[in-house]
This record gives structure tokens, sequence and C-alpha cells, in this order.
């Protein structure tokens, strides 16, 4: 039991009252592992964790809290770990919000145990805004009726929730609806690997659009590797904690975010290529709402009707004010609807002094500045009443930035649009020579490993002339499908030069066994388009060749040359181009579909280099 176990000097049967004694005097120690804003790097915060004795069963928190129950005295041990997770977060004078994990049960019990947050906090020197509790989603069912009270009083003294574990227990989201919490934590099982799975990737992006109309943010908990991290970033998730980022610590050090960051930025990098627009700034505002960002200034709900009416009045083109409370939007003011009220006869006398929040639209769109333009043009569309006609808010880790117009969103839209169509080959709607260009630029000044494949087809113009363009169009849309079925569409590049040649950039470990699938998925291809367009089992055929000789040509074959490209081997994109060019050229040298790897470094890097 736990006495007998845990006190060495005590070998005695077990005693309920010496046990309940020794739970209360146990000594607790508190760790802390952070959480971070995945496209700032900045701390959100840190959830504090409890750790008992070390050496003994019970240093780990499970099996604390395991044996704290069956002595009956989980809730006094419970009340004692936020006490002490508390006060080491104030000495250690940790930057951020401490989030504190708590049983519905023994939330209940905190005030007649006399366990105030608001004081606690108060007593150690810290805002009680600081604070959020985390509360698990399972743990919630069973208590939500009776915890509502109590959670309006905390949340009215400053305290912010959190529903933990999200997806344990049912995913009720009737339970996000009544506490409407002001931060998400996802369970960890939708993390794991989520980088190979399609369907967890669209799970935590609906999440994600549920809590940017909720205004709530993300944390996706359990990150423990790069490629989760960046796949989580890419799903648009606002903040994320895990091993891989940092492990709980007595002592926590600044986050190893800088070296994370690097890393991270190059995972990324598809995506941004996706959101390139020349118009734009560098960086991660192409494509996001926060390129929409105008500022305007807000007032404040106790701002009388008639000074706002004023501002509307004094300034023609100001179609909306927002309503700003502590940094954070509660709503907006409509110049119609201000405007058309206060023109009715005595409603400007009537309710010129009063609060304009008493003309406040208390729902208005809120959107993270980190918001893909396409996911904001779909909720507008699907928005109840006018939603395209008017403003939106926009802000930074939950504070208001400024205003987004719907009018800006479809010349953004726009311009995407276009510049996409002007550098997709018009056959295939891949990437061209441009984007291409550029994949590699990036990879190189990121100092990234990475492979180049240039695949090619054999005796093409010969099938042209025979069989006419309509069927060699569909030959390289064949090609096209094959190499994109073989590519990883997290990690790779698929890209279309023009013709029949094409570029793959691989950052997947197992490229060689992806090209050699890529050949036999091909040759497979081929004979099926033969038989599909009425051609039969044909095998050869008989035309001129370049010389305008007849000859027998067999259908057209693949050939992928591909060069392993090394940081600091290549200093261009061209010396690539050209080493591709090359292993291509060797690859068309053998008969039938072939794989060439150029194992040879062909340009010397600029430490070797001679004088």
């Amino acid at each position: 039991m736990l006495g007998a176990c845990l006190a060495p000097n005590t070998a005695t049967c077990p005693d309920p009252a010496r046990d309940a004694a020794w739970i209360q005097s146990y000594p607790l120690d508190a760790v802390f592992q952070p959480i971070v804003w995945l496209r700032e790097g900045s701390i959100l915060g840190h959830e504090g964790l409890i750790r008992g004795v070390p050496g003994t069963p019970w240093h780990a928190p499970d099996a604390l809290f395991a044996q704290a129950r069956r002595q009956g005295m989980g809730i006094a041990l419970e009340h004692r770990c936020c006490r002490t997770v508390v006060q080491q977060f104030a000495a250690l004078n940790l930057p951020g919000r401490l989030f504190i994990n708590i049983s519905p049960a023994a939330l209940l019990a905190a005030p007649a145990a006399g366990l105030d947050f608001p004081a606690l906090l108060a007593q150690n020197g810290l805002d009680v805004h600081r604070l959020v509790i985390e509360i698990t989603e399972q743990a919630l069912a069973h208590e939500a009726g009776t915890l509502s009270p109590l959670i309006d009083q905390l949340q009215a003294a400053g305290v912010h929730f959190a529903i933990d574990d999200l997806g344990v227990g049912g995913s009720n989201l009737t339970r996000w609806l009544n506490l409407r919490p002001k931060y998400i934590k996802t369970d960890k099982s939708f993390v794991t690997g989520i980088q190979d799975d399609i369907l967890r990737q669209q799970i935590l992006r609906s999440v994600s659009d549920i809590a940017a109309v909720a205004g709530a943010i993300v944390v996706a908990e359990g990150i423990e590797s790069l490629d989760e991290l960046a796949c989580v970033c890419d799903q648009g998730i606002a903040c994320a904690q895990g091993y891989y980022i940092e492990r709980p610590q007595r002592q926590p050090v600044r986050t190893r975010w800088p070296e994370l960051s690097a890393h991270l930025s190059a995972q990324r990098l598809e995506t941004l290529r996706c959101c390139s627009d020349p118009s734009l700034p560098q960086g991660d505002a192409q494509g996001w709402a926060l390129q929409l960002l105008r500022r305007v200034d807000s007032v404040t709900s106790q701002m009388s009707s008639e000074a706002v009416f004023s501002l509307f009045l004094a300034k023609p083109d100001l179609y909306t004010i927002p309503v700003v409370e502590n940094d954070m939007p509660i709503g907006v003011l409509k110049r119609s609807s201000l405007i058309e009220r206060f023109s009715l006869p005595f409603q400007r006398e009537l309710y010129g002094a009063s609060p304009c929040r008493l003309f406040m639209d208390s729902k208005p769109l809120i959107v993270d500045m980190h918001t893909p333009l396409l996911t904001l043009s779909r909720w507008l569309a699907e928005a109840e009443g006018h939603a395209l006609a008017t403003d939106f808010i926009i802000t930074g880790r939950g504070r208001y930035l400024g205003v987004g117009s719907s009018q800006d969103l479809l010349q953004a839209l726009n311009r995407l649009q276009l510049r996409a169509a002007r550098h997709a080959n018009p056959l295939t709607q891949l990437p061209g020579n441009v984007p291409i260009d550029r994949q590699i630029q990036r990879y190189l000044a990121s100092n990234l490993p990475f492979a180049v494949c240039h695949a090619d087809l054999d005796h093409f113009k010969p099938f042209n002339d025979c069989f006419g363009y309509r069927l060699g169009d569909d030959v390289i849309r064949l090609l096209s499908r094959v190499l994109s079925a073989h590519v990883d569409g997290e990690r790779d590049f698929l890209g279309h030069i023009g013709g029949d040649d094409f570029i793959v950039l691989f950052r997947s470990a197992d490229w060689q066994a992806r090209c050699r699938r890529m050949l036999d998925a091909f040759s497979q291809g081929m004979a099926q388009l033969m038989v599909e367009a009425g051609k039969g089992d044909v095998r050869e055929y008989q035309t001129e060749d370049r010389q305008g000789r007849l000859r027998r040509f067999g259908l057209p074959t693949l050939s992928l040359g591909v060069v392993p490209v090394d940081p600091g081997v290549y200093q261009s994109r061209h010396q690539i181009a050209q080493a591709a060019s090359e292993a291509k050229s060797q690859a068309k040298k053998q008969p039938g579909s072939t794989l060439f790897i150029e194992r040879r470094n062909i340009f010397t890097p600029p430490a070797q280099q001679v004088a």
C-alpha cells in the first residue's frame, strides 16, 4: 500500500489515517512544458505538470494519482498540485500563460476546500488572465451542467478555459458549444503519423476551421517529429506542444525554436509555393488573411452612439468599426445599420447618449491572420445573411489587428489564380518552369538534401507522327498521372517543363523505389491506353524517323535520370538542371524504361576547387 511502499522507514501494515496524512504532505515537484505559436515561434505559455519523488513507484503522475484516488484523497491531491504549480511557475518567472489540468470534480470542490484561483494567482504576483484551466473533454461530459455557474464565475474574473484531449470520449461538439473555451487542445492520437494520414489531416483542418469561427485557439498536443510539426502547421493549427519541441522540465530553458523554425520553414516550402504572389511581400503573408489587413481604429462598447455616428459621418469610406475590449474584438458597428436607425424620427435624440453596444453586431466573422484565403472565401460563402457584402475582423494571437473586406479577398484570389495559370502547364496543370526553378532555389538556400529526377519519354515524336497529337496528349496526361500517383504529396514536388519532359524534386527517403514503381506503372498504363484508344494490342508500328527513313518503333517508354543533391555540392539551379539533363540522356541510351542515377559530383564544391 501507499504508506508501506513509499515511506521507507515505515514497515508497518497499511494505515488509512497515516496514508491520508501522507497524501497531504507528500513532496510534489512541478515541471513545465512550453506551448508555442507555430508561425511566430514565440511562447504562448507552459503546461504545469506534477512529478512525485524520484526513485519511487509514485514518481510517475499516473501512479501517484491512482494511489491517491484509492485512498479517497484524489481531489485533495489535485488541489495541492494546483497550488504547487502556480507557486513554482511564479518563482521561475516563466513567460506566457500557465495551463493547469484539473478534473471537473476537483474544480467543483475547490471553493469549499479554500482553493480560490484568482486569489491564488494574486498571492503569487500573477495576473489572473494568465491562468488557463484545462478540463478533459471525456470528464466534462459527466459534470457539464453543475460546472456551468462556477465556470461563468471564473471566466468573469479573467480565468481562461481549455478543453483538453479533444476527441477522447466521442468528440461531442456540444461540450464545446456549452463551455465556449478560449483554447482547444487536440488529443495526440490525431497528430501521431498525421503526415501519412489524410483523414487525420482533414480532422485537424476541420477543428481549426471551427475554432476560427468560435474565436478559439487550437493547440496540437503530442508533436514528436519534424514531419508531424510541419504537417500540423500546414493544417492551419495555431499552436503546438510535444516532446519534439521541448520535454517537460523543472526549469525550462528557452525552446530550441530557431533551430526548429529553420527545419520547419524548409518542410513547408510547398505550402509557401502554392501561395506565392509576386505582387506581395515575401513570406507567410502570401495567401493568408493577413494580406487583406486594413488598419481601422476601434471603439469600446461604452462609447456613445452619437460619437460613433459622428465617426461614420466624418469618414464616408468607413463601413465598419470594430468594438474591442482589452485588445479582444467583441463585435462590430455597421455604418448602414446605425445611419438607418438614426435617420428615423427621434432615434438620435433618444439613443445618441446610450452606449454603442446597443447597436453592435455581437457575432461578426473573426479570422486569424494566418487563415488561408481559400478557407476564408468558403466561410464567407457559407455564412448566413449578407456576409459577402460585409467586412470581417482579422486577429493575431487572438488580439485585434484590423479588418478585411470581401472585395479585397476576391481581388487577392483572382491574382493567385492568374499567377497559378501563368506558371502552370496548360495540358497537365502542373507547375511549370518558374515554380520549378524557385523550388530548387529554395532547397539550395535552405541547405536541404534532395534528389532531382528528369523524366522523359523515348520515341515520343514518331508516336505523335503516327497516331496524331490527340493520342500524344493522352500519353502525356498518362505520364502526369503516373508521376503524381508515386510522389509524396507532402514532401516531393512535381513539375512539367513542357512537352514530354517532367521534373520531380524528391525529399522522400524512398525515392529510388518510387522511381521503379513509376517505370512499371507507365509501361502498364501505356498498353492499357492503346487498348482504350481502339488500337488493340499494339507493340510496334512503322513511321519515318528524323532522317525521313521508314523505321519500326516500339511504344513510348520512360527514362528517368536522377541526381542526388547534397548541400554545398551545387551552387545554382542551372547546374542542377544541367546535371539532371545529362542523367536523363544517360538513361535514354538504355533500351526500354530505364532509371539512371548519377553518383558523381559533376560540379566541385567551392571548398574543393583549385585556385
